[in-house]
């Protein structure tokens, strides 16, 4: 088991690829703006990331994260983030507990870890529940449940179902998965008209009642290989346009992430993370993100 991080450290992890930075907002001697978020994150003048999370005191919970993409934006959750927070804070002793808490900004989740021989073999999150309503996603237009609505991108009209689990998304389904596809219009969907906050991005093939397979492009990050709030709500537009049961195996490049949507739309996210490394922010990287 690791040490808690000291002054200006970090943890570098993943989850089925999906990489995050963790740092401790009380041990950093430098503010974490917009600007030191995109040097970090940079593969090139940074440690490289698909972005950070900042552990900060829970409100109404046992801890509390803030999440940054690459841009510099902040998110709202991250199925995967969640889950890389919660095996960092048991693995470097900042509890010795299996169950606790965690504010973001998209609500409370819980975390539960499973373990085998002392060690973090799988993390399951309390995720929230899912909403169709438009305001609370939000699309533009009148307030409605947005459920295989018409959506005009670059010359093309596609069916979608937009839904909300504390961070907005939009689901098409698809007979076949085109990574140049969804790297080509995912820019245009994030930033469609109809959707005044931006908006995650799921191509979603449904093998099965139980199985469905995804490519994603994320709010303020791009292509990404993995996604847990993702899986969480094409697993919920499964259920509602009536292609799956309750318990789903999304698929994506990263690899397999289990979903239970309940029947109040409250969803459960399983699956594992990985710690990379560890080290500290140079005096050369500190020193440019003051510049």
């Amino acid at each position: 088991m690791g040490t808690r991080l000291q002054r200006d450290q970090f943890v570098k992890s993943h989850a089925l690829g999906n990489d995050y930075i963790v740092l401790d907002e009380a041990q950093l001697s430098r503010p974490l703006t917009p600007g030191a978020v995109r040097r970090i994150c940079d593969n090139h003048y940074g440690i490289g990331s698909d972005g950070i999370l900042l552990l900060t005191a829970g409100v109404g919970a046992d801890f509390g994260v803030r999440i940054f993409n690459p841009d510099g934006g902040e998110a709202e959750k991250s199925g995967n983030g969640l889950r890389i927070l919660a095996k960092f804070l048991y693995d470097h002793g900042y509890t010795d507990k299996p169950d606790f808490t965690v504010s973001t900004p998209g609500g409370r989740v819980r975390a539960r870890l499973s373990l085998e021989d002392g060690r973090v073999s799988a993390i399951t999150a309390d995720m929230g529940r899912a909403t169709f309503v438009s305001s609370e996603i939000p699309v533009a237009g009148p307030r409605r449940e947005v459920v295989k609505e018409t959506l005009e991108v670059a010359g093309r009209q596609f069916t979608v179902t937009a839904v909300s689990i504390g961070n907005p998304h939009c689901v098409i389904f698809a007979e076949s998965l085109d990574e140049d596809e969804v790297r080509r219009l995912g820019p245009a969907i994030e930033h469609h008209p109809s959707f005044p906050n931006r908006i995650n991005v799921q191509f979603a093939k449904v093998l099965g009642r139980d199985r469905v397979s995804i490519l994603i492009w994320e709010r303020g990050a791009g292509y990404t290989l993995a996604s847990g709030t993702s899986s969480c709500a094409v697993a919920s537009v499964c259920v509602k346009n009536g292609l799956t049961d309750r318990r789903v195996t999304i698929e994506s490049p990263g690899g397999e992430l289990r979903v239970s949507v309940g029947e109040s739309w409250d969803l459960t996210l399983t699956g594992p993370a990985s710690e990379i490394c560890a080290g500290a922010l140079s005096q050369d990287l500190l020193r440019s993100l003051s510049a």
